[in-house]
């Protein structure tokens, strides 16, 4: 049984590569991995030629290919080429605790097909210390990319993967769909993730447009008004 490790990017030149070091340094073994799949969105800042350039001589295969932009999109992309029997979706931002590659092996040997970690920002903000105790609880709504997300090829494909309409609030459907479905479970082993949105927008004013996406969506909102939603109040 092997993992292939898929990892979404857009113009990550300072941070792929540190991602890619930590990944290999924290293997319990090697051959658990059956690839690294870098799926990139149209980098114009050279995340390709340096993740081309680290990728000889590593002992993990590091595949690199192309996809329209849109993390949903990527993610399927990469999955579509991806050759291991559990995909371990990743964040380039996000960098996943010692041995990462047992702890999600042995879970599915459980019966456990599809989960996350638990998560913890790189930051001394109380409210982000706050938000990462958080998934520790088994519940969706403390759920979210940052924490990483791993689903065997199989169920992956029944469930037929991410829902592109979605260029926001992607992971957090496809958990909505996992737990309806009574298919997920959360180690207790933290991700490290970065706080750098929360530190360009400001943490309190990312938080409650965060929580106004969740809402929007309780209440019925769809996949295009909550990322006019983001696009209008977080990124503009």
């Amino acid at each position: 049984m092997k993992i292939s490790i898929v990892i979404p990017i857009l113009n990550e030149a300072e941070t792929i590569n540190t991602l890619i070091t930590h990944l290999i340094k924290s293997l319990h073994s090697t051959k658990n991995i059956e690839e690294i799949v870098i799926v990139d969105g149209g980098s114009i800042d050279g995340s390709i030629d340096i993740v081309t350039a680290f990728s000889k001589g590593k002992k993990i295969p590091i595949r690199i290919i192309s996809s329209n932009k849109g993390r949903a999109k990527q993610l399927n992309a990469g999955a579509a080429v991806a050759m291991g029997d559990i995909l371990y979706f990743l964040h380039a931002d996000s960098f996943p605790p010692q041995s990462f590659d047992t702890y999600i092996i042995d879970e599915v040997l459980k019966g456990n097909e599809a989960g996350c970690f638990r998560m913890k920002f790189d930051s001394s903000h109380w409210w982000l210390h706050f938000l990462g105790w958080l998934t520790q609880f088994k519940s969706k709504r403390c759920r979210g990319g940052d924490q990483s997300q791993f689903i065997t090829t199989s169920l992956f494909k029944k469930i037929d993967g991410y829902d592109e309409s979605y260029i926001v609030y992607e992971d957090n459907d496809l958990v909505d769909r996992l737990f309806a479905i009574d298919k997920f479970v959360i180690i207790p082993k933290n991700v490290i993730t970065s706080a750098r949105r929360y530190n360009e927008v400001g943490v309190w004013r990312l938080q409650y447009h965060f929580l106004n996406i969740h809402m929007r969506r309780w209440m019925g909102a769809s996949s295009q008004e909550l990322y006019q939603y983001y696009k209008d109040k977080v990124t503009s």
